[in-house]
């Protein structure tokens, strides 16, 4: 088991499930690169990291399994099933699905709504200046959601709920690097620009892009050298 990573116990006065808790803890953890790919989990390892029964972490390893990031093997255990390609096939899928809905919502963005995302990005843009990661990751996220709203899409939206948890994981990783803020901050208000000049067809192009180049950013500083060869050009 990796040791890089320190993994919080779960509070038994929570108010959710232990069950829900000790699968956003490990599912964070796999997303972010704490345990690598085909590396096998000890149960009661994780249950003495996290402070609990073997109980949750069971039931919590069956959702991860359901969700593709760990697969079991008869009398051999369970192994992180989370890569390289897999993490770049699900940016790929959410960059289909948003791109999708910043196309429509350039259609429909009404003279109220520019406005109050206009001060999202003047918000996002002190944030990236003074390197607040943890305002500019409610931010980013505000912004993707307000765009999922003006789009009306709430079908797509459902099929992206699955990943969420990798998506902020990627986000809080990422946007840790002082690089990555600015050029962040920039490929959004790239894409405010397109939306407010009611442009469809470039808001979804620059959707498309931002999605796609930080995801792979994000592989990159997971996988490192396990990333090489594994490339998506448009």
């Amino acid at each position: 088991m990796s040791l890089s990573l320190a993994i919080e116990p779960v509070s038994p006065q929570l108010t959710r499930s232990l069950r829900d808790h000790v699968h956003e803890r490990l599912r964070r953890a796999i997303v972010a690169g704490g345990f690598r790919h085909g590396e096998r989990l000890n149960e009661r390892q994780l249950a003495d990291m996290l402070g609990v029964s073997t109980t949750p972490v069971k039931d919590a390893i069956r959702m991860l399994e359901s969700e593709g990031l760990v697969r079991t093997e008869a009398r051999r255990g369970v192994f992180v099933e989370f890569s390289p390609r897999q993490a770049l096939e699900m940016a790929l899928g959410r960059a289909a699905l948003e791109s999708v809905m910043a196309h429509i919502a350039a259609n429909l963005i009404g003279d109220a709504e520019i406005a109050e995302m206009a001060r999202l990005i003047d918000e996002m843009a002190h944030a990236t200046q003074h390197g607040a990661l943890e305002d500019l990751v409610t931010l980013n996220e505000a912004y993707h959601g307000m765009i999922h709203r003006i789009s009306g899409c709430t079908y797509l939206e459902r099929r992206l709920d699955g990943q969420r948890m990798y998506d902020h994981a990627q986000r809080i990783a990422l946007l840790a690097e002082t690089s990555e803020r600015g050029q962040g901050f920039e490929e959004h208000r790239g894409i405010f620009e397109a939306l407010s000049r009611h442009d469809p067809a470039e808001a979804e192009t620059r959707m498309r892009r931002h999605i796609v180049r930080s995801a792979k950013s994000h592989v990159r500083q997971v996988f490192g050298a396990d990333a090489k060869g594994l490339s998506y050009d448009e």
